[in-house]
């Protein structure tokens, strides 16, 4: 499988890092279908390609199956599956209703469940076979204050590709991208202003946040023969992580 030519679905792909993953697929030479419950506000173009938006509920398992079916349907093949739907809003887990967190579980860890199945039953009929690239993240991976269904359906997310790529071997390859602080434009609800985004940037041991393009690299990179031996596997993108608090506690000077 190689990049030019592909057949790429990115879910969540109208906006943020979603419409970067696109963008970098475009650019790739990839067909994009990016597909949310609401259209792009403009058109997610890379290089003279635009990728083609179709509706869809990522919640709804059943109309996953069909979408999935009728985009090999009308474009021959599915190479590559990116979830990235998912998100949260900040909350307390003493302060929020069991009903959000089980929106928020549903949308960040079933949701790619549904889409992956959907994508599966098309890739194992294919010679080639495909790959999917969940889009995780360090919530998952270390305590997730204000966002604790979040962390732990992000969590269960990297499990869950680790077993498919397992279960789904030789014919799919499944590997999960680890995101860290990453700058989009919603990024003033959570950090403030450019100088608020700068100075979170500046506590990332590169340097500053992680821009979607980057994100996209990582995934086209997963998609590609060049990661032909690479599955089961996480590649944690967010510049070094975070530097450890005792170090700015501590006396001595490092």
């Amino acid at each position: 499988m190689t990049d030019k030519g592909q057949m790429v679905v990115v879910t969540g792909g109208t906006r943020g890092v979603g419409a970067g993953i696109a963008r970098r697929f475009l650019a790739a030479g990839a067909r994009v279908v990016v597909c949310a419950r609401r259209p792009p506000g403009a058109p997610i173009e890379a290089r003279g390609a635009a990728a083609e938006f179709r509706a869809l509920d990522v919640r709804d398992a059943a109309a996953a199956a069909g979408f999935f079916a009728a985009v090999a349907a009308d474009h021959g093949r599915i190479d590559v599956l990116v979830n990235n739907a998912g998100g949260t809003p900040f909350g307390l887990l003493a302060e929020t209703p069991a009903a959000r967190q089980r929106k928020i579980v549903e949308l960040n860890l079933l949701s790619p469940l549904y889409a992956s199945l959907g994508a599966y039953e098309v890739m194992r009929h294919q010679q080639e076979g495909g790959a999917i690239v969940m889009i995780g993240s360090v919530s998952g991976t270390r305590p997730s204050p204000g966002s604790g269904a979040y962390g732990a359906a992000k969590a269960g997310l990297e499990n869950l590709a680790r077993t498919m790529a397992v279960e789904w071997a030789p014919h799919v390859r499944v590997n999960t991208v680890v995101l860290g602080l990453t700058r989009t434009e919603s990024s003033a609800l959570h950090y403030g202003d450019e100088e608020g985004v700068a100075a979170v940037g500046r506590t990332v041991p590169l340097g500053r946040l992680a821009d979607p393009a980057d994100v996209g690299d990582a995934c086209v990179f997963l998609a590609s023969d060049a990661a032909q031996y690479v599955s089961g596997a996480a590649l944690h993108l967010h510049g070094g992580g975070e530097r450890p608090a005792f170090l700015d506690a501590a006396s001595v000077n490092h």
